[in-house]
Formats: C-alpha cells, structure tokens, sequence
C-alpha cells in the first residue's frame, strides 16, 4: 500500500511539472506602446539589466511575476539561462553597487497585464492565455 501512494504522489509531481513546462510565457507591453517585437537576446539584456531602454529609444520599466510563480522560474530558465534564484541574487549584485534596481514584483499576470496595458514604458511577462486586446506580444519565450 505505502509504493502504491508513493507512486502516486511521483505521478502527480510529474504531471504538475510535464503541465508547468508546457505554460507558453510571452513578453507583454501595453497595446499602445511603442515597443516592438524583442529577440531572446535583447529580452534577456533587459531582464539582466544590461539594457535599460527599447532598441529604438524610448525608457523600459520592467516587471516581475512574484518569486513564487512557476512563471517566473520558466521565464528566467528559457530567456537567460538562469533560475529566477540565481536571477535575483544577480540584481541584489546590481543594487548593492549602485548599477540597477531589479524589476517590480506583481501580484500575478492579471495585475502584471493591466499595469502594462496601462503605462507605456512597462513590459512584463504572463502566460500566453492571458493575453487579450489590452496588449501586445513582444517576446515568446522558447
């Protein structure tokens, strides 16, 4: 009976896992903005703080899901290379010496989607599914 459970509980965490993996994360600004689509190595300077502005001129503000979202592992491992650990300990590096400040933490993609639709200079990441009108593709992480 306890392999059995075992067994179980193993499949249910590969399921979660096989099923997070698979959650398309895109790259959002607001449907106005002026933003256009960024490759995987502009999104990840910007995320890395290496680039402070769009390609074409023009502020970026950044925003992050919250550290517990599967989103923002997924983000940080397929645009950078890095956990979203290792992604943070390297913008507290960045804030210490004065050269960044990480990006704004929010609440989740709904919050995320409606600060961005609604601020020009934002772009943030959700999942696919939950893009509407409000805004617009700029990156999918691959």
């Amino acid at each position: 009976m306890h392999k059995n459970r075992i067994r179980v509980l193993l499949s249910m965490l590969l399921f979660v896992v096989a099923t997070m993996a698979r959650a398309e994360v895109v790259l959002v600004a607001g449907a106005n903005s002026s933003a256009t689509t960024l490759s995987k190595q502009q999104t990840a300077d910007i995320y890395m703080g290496k680039a402070t502005s769009f390609p074409g001129g023009g502020e970026i503000k950044l925003l992050d899901q919250p550290e517990s979202s599967p989103v923002r592992e997924e983000f940080y491992s397929k645009v950078t290379g890095k956990t979203a650990a290792q992604a943070k300990a390297y913008w507290a590096k960045l804030s210490f010496t004065g050269r960044g400040r990480p990006p704004r933490e929010g609440q989740n993609s709904a919050d995320i989607k409606h600060q961005v639709a609604n601020d020009s200079k934002l772009i943030g990441y959700v999942e696919k599914s939950a893009v509407d009108s409000s805004v617009k593709v700029i990156y999918t992480a691959e």
